[in-house]
């Protein structure tokens, strides 16, 4: 099959499906003559149901996204985008904004099928180059629909409902775009390839995620040496189980292998954190800038913020592969030391009311979040098939959507403390910090003990480690990043 055709459709819809103007001034949109809500009804009543859902939805969503082979999950992710937009656009009261936001947890929790989708229609020696591609599209139309945004509204003087509506329609350009890719006859759990595919795919995934300005010492081979594989027969696999229960055995041994590591625990732990911290910060900042400048009163510069910190998030994302660090030994001081530099932005955006402070602290906060998540995922990718990358994925963001569902519900929802948007950053800034704390002595503790050793790396199913596989088939030094 050819790379092109898949490619070209999946970078429209990867594009049109991330180009939301109205992204940036949701949050004044919302609380504006439009929809006519208060700060509190947006806050503590509506965008919590997003968090919820999300949660709700993901495990599911997973499971069917491999049995559905994909294309239909994508279809049902931009069905989603243009129900969100259209109730945005039409629907009024608060009942109408929190089923919104259950189509918007819909529409995230599917988005695993965006990038699932490669693996199965794309041959593995193109998989890194495509993943590339189509990575690279989704944050230039996020950028691009933030800046045109904020030129509508500053330059052409658009109002709010325009953006909306320029977002929908570009929902509704990419909803298009799924109908037309080619059904996959295969995926990672319950339709697998050829032996050779599975085995290729596997060292590409591997290749995908290492830079090529690394040494070998800086990639944490998280493993340790007393994993061991459970054998099983594939008898034993079938005998009374259905093919869904197969997978889920499956799927429940890789993690105890990979669970086991204690260096992919720690990157793993730390993804799960920030990811928590970090998704309740990106969803409250509109608020909190809201109150520090209305968008009533003043001139906002949202969208200008949200281009500037996605850009060079990305800049920064793609530097980082090129500087030498040894990740092993330093990682988790590393860690903390960013850990605090995210919990000071926070700090900062709560308690100095100046509008422009609050955009910088804002972009500091995103771009070092950017960095070390992409950090986390080149060691944790690193030694790990694609099967079990994709199931790290998933455990990592599965707690960290529970964790801040926890945090959801006692700190922002009515039904806990439903705290004002000051306070709720004040413990924003403190999480991070606790996070900051906790690295810091697992740091001196590895110092200390004299850490630092080379352990091994879990085994696939064939006795075969990653490390193993791509040390016999590419020099270190030929792998080129993605």
């Amino acid at each position: 099959m050819s790379t092109l055709y898949p490619t070209i459709l999946l970078c429209v819809y990867g594009f049109f499906s991330n180009l939301r103007p109205s992204e940036p001034f949701l949050t004044a949109f919302l609380m504006g003559p439009d929809k006519n809500l208060t700060e509190k009804e947006v806050v503590n009543e509506i965008f919590p149901i997003w968090t919820y859902s999300y949660l709700v939805l993901l495990f599911p969503i997973f499971l069917a996204t491999d049995f559905l082979c994909y294309k239909p999950v994508l279809i049902l992710q931009a069905a989603s985008f243009v129900v969100t937009y259209s109730m945005l656009v039409k629907a009024q009261g608060i009942l109408a904004m929190q089923l919104l936001e259950v189509f918007y947890g819909l529409a995230t929790a599917t988005e695993v099928a965006y990038y699932s989708y490669i693996y199965s229609v794309v041959e593995p020696a193109q998989y890194q180059r495509v993943t590339g591609y189509c990575r690279s599209i989704t944050l230039l139309g996020s950028a691009a629909g933030s800046l045109t945004g904020q030129l509508l509204v500053s330059v052409a003087g658009a109002p709010l409902l325009c953006l909306v509506v320029i977002t929908l329609a570009s929902s509704v350009v990419a909803f298009v775009a799924p109908w037309f890719l080619p059904m996959p006859s295969k995926s990672l759990f319950f339709h697998k390839g050829s032996d050779s595919e599975q085995q290729g795919a596997s060292q590409q995934s591997g290749r995908s995620h290492m830079g090529e300005a690394e040494d070998p010492e800086s990639k944490v081979p998280l493993n340790i040496e007393d994993v061991i594989t459970v054998p099983r027969t594939a008898e034993e696999a079938t005998r009374g189980r259905g093919r869904v229960a197969e997978v889920l055995w499956m799927l429940w041994e890789d993690f105890l292998q990979c669970y086991r590591c204690r260096p992919l625990l720690a990157w793993s732990a730390w993804w799960a954190l920030s990811t928590c911290g970090y998704f309740q910060v990106v969803n409250y900042a509109q608020p909190l800038w809201e109150r520090v400048r209305p968008s009533q009163d003043f001139a906002i510069y949202n969208g200008y913020v949200e281009t500037l910190s996605t850009l060079l998030g990305a800049l920064v994302a793609f530097a980082v592969g090129y500087v030498r660090v040894s990740w092993e030994v330093w990682g988790e001081l590393a860690l903390c030391a960013f850990s605090v530099t995210m919990a000071a932005s926070i700090y900062v955006m709560d308690l100095v009311g100046n509008i422009w402070v609050c955009y910088g602290a804002y972009i500091l906060f995103r771009v070092t979040y950017m960095l070390l998540i992409t950090v986390a995922t080149y060691q944790i990718a690193a030694s790990l098939s694609m099967r079990r990358y994709a199931l790290v994925f998933g455990v990592n963001t599965f707690v960290a959507l529970l964790l801040q569902s926890a945090l959801t519900v006692g700190v922002v929802d009515n039904v806990g403390l439903g705290l004002d948007i000051y306070p709720q950053f004040l413990i924003y800034g403190s999480y991070f910090a606790v996070i900051a704390t906790v690295f810091l002595l697992a740091g001196l503790y590895k110092l200390a003990s004299g850490g630092g050793s080379k352990p091994g790396v879990p085994a696939d199913d064939d006795g075969e480690t990653e490390t193993d596989s791509l040390n016999r088939d590419s020099p270190l030094h030929d792998i080129s990043k993605s």
